[in-house]
């Protein structure tokens, strides 16, 4: 399957976030276990709770479900960039937000302790910062695929926390041709109007190009609503369920070689 351009989700298809998340989670609670004797478990368990639960009441939320960014993304973003007024509305909230989620998780288990829950909130981001995990195959896959076709990276999130995530990993940029974040565009995966704006930044047409994701309500959702071909990466052995089926699955990045080359 010869495509001229080839589009990658950043976070959990290249970028394993989900890892950088999860450390970060372990290392902050074992602090607070240290400090107040929880368990780190049924603390992280509960600010995942009490977040989730935060996030959605804010009137912000419908914005970053359109944008695609989730709750545990506010627990370190500072969302300074973008243009929508949105973003400098989250900006003023996410430092309450880190506070208060991990100072109702504390409550949950009996700990009233909204100073720890305060520095809890802040050391969270700390660690989540020094965490940046590629899958270890992700630049033998790019290597293999640049100079074949032309690639673009399609993300959704905030601008600058997106960035962030990329500084954290400078040899990634270089490989795509083109960087496309939802938080500039206005609108995220699945909404059409962004593959769209991707395959003409490439000059290809829907036919010539192959989406590569991990999330079948955005990449795959999305890319089949414009025609394209699609590659799921399903790590966890998920089901298809009701969501739209993708044109291929892998279970991991390098399977994706076999499909396109």
């Amino acid at each position: 399957m010869k495509k001229k351009a080839v589009l990658f989700d950043l976070d959990d298809t290249l970028l394993w976030d989900e890892r950088s998340v999860q450390e970060a989670f372990d290392a902050t609670c074992r602090e607070a276990a240290e400090a107040v004797g929880v368990d780190p478990k049924a603390l992280e368990l509960s600010v995942r709770k009490e977040a989730r639960a935060l996030y959605e009441s804010y009137e912000t939320f419908p914005f970053t479900q359109m944008i695609g960014i989730n709750p545990f993304e506010g627990l370190w973003g500072n969302f300074r960039e973008g243009a929508a007024p949105e973003f400098r509305m989250m900006e003023r909230l996410m430092p309450q937000y880190r506070a208060d989620a991990w100072t109702r998780g504390l409550l949950a288990l009996g700990v009233d302790d909204p100073e720890l829950g305060a520095r809890l909130g802040e050391r969270f981001p700390a660690i989540r910062r020094s965490l940046a995990y590629l899958y270890e195959e992700t630049y033998e896959v790019l290597d293999e695929l640049r100079g074949n076709a032309k690639l673009l990276l399609l993300t959704n999130g905030s601008p600058d926390l997106q960035k962030e995530k990329l500084a954290g990993v400078p040899e990634l940029s270089p490989y795509f041709d083109h960087i496309v974040i939802s938080g500039d565009f206005g609108r995220g995966k699945p909404d059409p109007g962004i593959f769209r704006h991707a395959l003409s930044l490439l000059e290809v047409e829907p036919e010539e190009a192959i989406m590569i994701g991990d999330k079948l309500t955005t990449d795959i959702l999305g890319s089949s609503r414009v025609g394209m071909d699609n590659i799921w990466i399903n790590h966890h052995g998920a089901s298809i369920g009701e969501h739209t089926a993708p044109k291929h699955t892998v279970t991991r990045l390098r399977e994706i070689l076999a499909i396109i080359l």
